[in-house]
């Protein structure tokens, strides 16, 4: 079988060309690209994430927003520290299981070849595949994974879809009934269609309030998901895309659960092809590790978070995105609440309101926060835990951006 070795370019290298709305074609194609479907790499951190994925299948579920007449696929090495090799490669229309729609399936090749060779930290892009996807359909992405040294691997832990993992290369079978399932995305992440008028990208970086947690599995009913369904009901804004860059346990500053909002900028937001907008909503998890201490670095204060906004915000506008930025929703009684993080929690969100180091505001704070005790959620919005939203409180957010930021 032939394999191109050619390999993806650092994302530094392209965060220029991503930036400035759509990035450049690919070789030998006239049109350009604007994502509608990303999420953010993470190293799989031990052997409960990592999987014997040798001589194995994946079939992974993606949502994507936008639709169009051919896509393309974003494969990812981000952390991996040897080359990773995959082939016999498909793109389909899910059926909301383990199986392709009958005559959707279409094979994706790079360079015109049926696999590809990924170096260690790098990412490549598909050739274009000729298939007609309609806004806010499913995919199913398959792959085979050859035998290979893999000491570590690239995923993102919380698809809130169920993927499939199957033993053998199946990858073209129109079901993979018997497979096991798996609630995470590996080695893929960014799906891309042809730009037309009026396309851009809304990319929306955030912890697990943003990644959807607790939302019903497989129902897309995270915010980003809502806001991006109401995009294709307003006239002139059809064409814009969301980009979900939401991680568990996300922070600002420091390493969480994935890697922090300022260190994983290059990649997960101005790299992002159509990028025009960036929506932020982190710093709930800076402010409860803030309560427990365990580590020095965890003692911020809500100074630190406003000079973390601040790069974040000036990176977006040196790269020529607007730059939203969405107050934290109410913690009491959340497992890491504390009084001092409330102070900082309340401090944060009257900066984030008064400051105008943000092109405008989300009020996050006060579409989900109890009207008779604004430190707690709304009962009708809270899941539970009372951090994270249910399908109800994520509706109202997502119901609650008010769309004309998002005009040109």
């Amino acid at each position: 079988m032939k394999t191109t070795l050619r390999y993806a370019a650092a994302v530094l290298a392209i965060t220029a060309g991503a930036a400035s709305g759509v990035c450049a074609a690919q070789a030998g194609q006239e049109s350009a690209w604007v994502g509608t479907w990303a999420t953010a790499p993470m190293e799989a951190p031990d052997s409960n994430h990592r999987k014997p994925f040798a001589l194995t299948t994946l079939r992974q579920i993606v949502h994507i927003s936008n639709g169009g007449d051919r896509v393309r696929i974003r494969f990812t090495n981000a952390y991996g520290v040897d080359p990773l090799t995959i082939t016999d490669v498909h793109v389909g229309i899910s059926t909301g299981d383990s199986s392709i729609k009958e005559t959707t399936g279409r094979s994706v090749t790079f360079d015109g070849a049926a696999g590809v060779r990924i170096a260690p930290g790098a990412e490549i892009y598909s050739d274009g595949v000729p298939m007609a996807v309609a806004p806010l359909s499913n995919l199913a992405i398959s792959f085979f994974i050859p035998n290979q040294v893999m000491r570590a691997e690239t995923y993102h832990d919380f698809a809130n879809q169920t993927n499939y993992i199957a033993d053998g290369d199946v990858a073209g079978a129109a079901s993979l009934n018997g497979a096991m399932e798996t609630g995470s995305w590996y080695f893929v992440d960014g799906v891309d269609v042809p730009a037309v008028e009026g396309s851009r990208a809304i990319v929306t970086v955030g912890d697990s309030i943003t990644d959807g947690a607790l939302s019903t599995k497989g129902a897309n009913r995270s915010w980003p998901d809502v806001l991006a369904a109401r995009l294709k009901e307003e006239p002139g804004f059809e064409n814009i895309a969301v980009l979900n860059q939401g991680i568990n346990g996300n922070r600002v500053l420091n390493q969480g659960y994935g890697p922090s909002a300022i260190s994983r900028l290059n990649r997960d937001v101005l790299a992002q092809n159509g990028a025009k907008y960036l929506i932020v909503l982190e710093g709930i998890n800076d402010i409860g590790l803030f309560a427990k201490h365990a580590a020095p670095e965890d003692n911020i204060s809500a100074g630190n978070l406003e000079f973390g906004f601040r790069q974040i915000v000036d990176a977006a506008h040196s790269h020529g995105l607007k730059a939203f930025g969405a107050t934290l929703s109410p913690y009491f009684g959340a497992g890491y609440y504390s009084e001092e993080g409330e102070q900082i929690r309340e401090t944060v969100n009257d900066w984030i309101r008064s400051s105008d180091v943000f092109d405008g505001v989300i009020d996050f704070d006060m579409i989900t926060r109890d009207p008779a005790n604004p430190k707690q959620f709304n009962p009708t919005y809270d899941s539970g835990d009372h951090l994270h939203p249910n399908d109800a409180g994520y509706k109202a957010m997502g119901e609650g951006i008010d769309l004309k930021l998002f005009a040109k």
